[in-house]
């Protein structure tokens, strides 16, 4: 086995760890004070690539396989995790729909703009009774005239009401079966239709500086050709979507536990205690070494889990095992990272405070710690 990454794979890392140093990192402190989602940011991301990376030239993309954009992510979110929550949301759950279950024209109507930086596309699964059950939707999609008629609302969805977000593609229950069980459908929604309000959710926790929002359906109609995929396959659209967004979270997790060991670390050299810094203690060594070691094993996971992917293997297991993992370690060592820093863990001034607040989502969103575990089991026969 070759654990090697190729040149091209080296100056992605670099390029994208440059670009988080040099014009994230400056700004992140001030974005999550304010809560600010950036524009220009996102810009800036876009003319580097990131957007659309493993989608086709044709279609705007880059041509790029599924680890060059983890590892992408990861580096964004070594520095800062609203911003790599922007490019990962958009890149597996905004993207992703459109390109794997869109018609050609589709593609060739929103991939492109959406490959830019100047645009952004959202997933609108999870409304306020159905978060870990997606099948507990409530919003309806009633066909009439030629059109869909959409009634409902949708909570907790990333990028969905900033200036640059331009829609989403909607889960809605479109009719039952013939045993009365629930009918879903995906539907794109444009962000102009009348009868469909955005609306940006404040006092967040973690990843202060990304858009998150609540999107409301009063009678919004849009024409029959907004269907993605089928009638019916509405489920299976999303939940297929969220195999592919699992690796993106673990890549959070991933590059999350990094940047946090890493400031442990220096901080460790730089603080001195009875005469000596502290990292000569054998407690705070030993506690780098096991963050060390997890985060070596949580890169390992999800990069086998890419390679699956990228050769066209089965990979849902390993990706819900990456992103359980690497989601769990990331609060670990986070944790850990703000014992190290002892009191100054705790203050603003200090990254590693942010770090641990942004860490707490990546254990809930895009499948829960349990949700994952559940999903494993039945793979391995439970």
């Amino acid at each position: 086995m070759d654990f090697n990454l190729s040149e091209e794979h080296e100056l992605i890392r670099q390029t994208v760890r440059d670009f988080a140093e040099r014009e994230i990192k400056p700004a992140a402190q001030d974005l999550d004070e304010k809560a600010e989602f950036s524009i220009p940011l996102t810009r800036r991301m876009g003319e580097l690539g990131l957007f659309g990376m493993y989608l086709p030239e044709k279609y705007g993309g880059q041509g790029m396989d599924t680890l060059s954009y983890i590892i992408a992510v990861e580096e964004l979110a070594r520095v800062d995790g609203s911003q790599a929550a922007t490019l990962a949301a958009h890149n597996s759950l905004g993207i992703g729909p459109l390109y794997y279950y869109g018609t050609e024209e589709q593609k060739k109507k929103y991939l492109p703009p959406l490959c830019t930086g100047n645009a952004l596309w959202a997933f609108g699964l999870t409304e306020p009774e159905a978060g870990s059950d997606s099948r507990g939707t409530r919003t309806t999609a009633v066909p009439e005239n030629g059109e869909w008629v959409i009634n409902g609302s949708k909570i907790f969805i990333t990028n969905g009401s900033s200036e640059i977000s331009l829609g989403a593609t909607v889960q809605a229950v479109s009719g039952t079966d013939e045993k009365g069980r629930k009918i879903f459908s995906t539907i794109l929604v444009e962000k102009d239709t009348p009868g469909f309000t955005r609306q940006e959710m404040h006092g967040k926790m973690m990843w202060r500086a990304s858009d998150t929002s609540q999107l409301f359906f009063d009678n919004v109609r849009v024409p029959e050709a907004n269907l993605l995929g089928t009638v019916g396959e509405g489920s299976h659209i999303m939940l297929s979507t969220l195999d592919n967004g699992r690796l993106s979270i673990a890549a959070m997790g991933l590059g999350l536990a990094q940047g946090a060991f890493e400031m442990a670390l220096q901080y460790a050299h730089e603080r001195k205690q009875f005469g000596q810094a502290i990292v000569k203690f054998q407690h705070t060594a030993f506690t780098l070494a096991d963050m060390a070691t997890k985060i070596e094993l949580a890169r390992n996971l999800l990069y086998k889990a890419c390679w699956l992917k990228d050769n066209a293997k089965p990979f849902a297991k390993e990706a819900a095992m990456s992103k359980l993992y690497c989601s769990e370690i990331a609060k670990e060592v986070a944790d850990a990272a703000v014992q190290i820093h002892g009191g100054y863990g705790l203050m603003k001034d200090y990254p590693v405070e942010r770090f641990y607040r942004d860490q707490r989502l990546l254990q809930i969103g895009e499948g829960t710690s349990e949700i994952q575990r559940l999903v494993i089991s039945r793979y391995i026969g439970c």
